[in-house]
């Protein structure tokens, strides 16, 4: 008798409870550059570091340099913790080159650079 007692208080609430027991999710801070971000084009990333070395020069002078996944992209910071300066390279293989004058040739062990105005400088790690 008890057991139905309280059975039945039970069986009348969980009737009343009809709605789905999935919580409702209110937005009442919509993002306002919601629909702009999914119509975005796709973004590349940049390459990823695949050596960062410093370099002494034959005049005696530190350089650094970032060189990039797929030997396209090189980042030279001069004195070695300059800001750096970005020099690209149509193909693998080809001299680095930007703007002004640059030119980077090597790998990441010897280089050749020629800043703008100045003459080659063969650095080594």
């Amino acid at each position: 008798m008890n057991t139905l007692l309280i059975a039945a208080p039970l069986a009348l609430l969980t009737a009343c409870n009809s709605q789905p027991s999935t919580p409702e999710v209110l937005d009442s801070n919509p993002d306002p550059m919601a629909n702009q971000i999914a119509n975005a084009a796709p973004v590349e990333l940049p390459p990823a570091i695949r050596a960062d070395k410093t370099f002494r020069c034959a005049d005696g002078s530190v350089i650094g340099i970032a060189f990039f996944q797929g030997d396209t992209q090189v980042n030279v910071r001069i004195p070695a913790t300059g800001k750096p300066t970005r020099l690209t390279a149509p193909a693998k293989g080809d001299p680095y080159t930007a703007d002004g004058g640059w030119k980077l040739t090597g790998d990441d062990s010897a280089v050749t650079l020629t800043e703008p105005g100045k003459k080659a400088l063969s650095c080594h790690t």
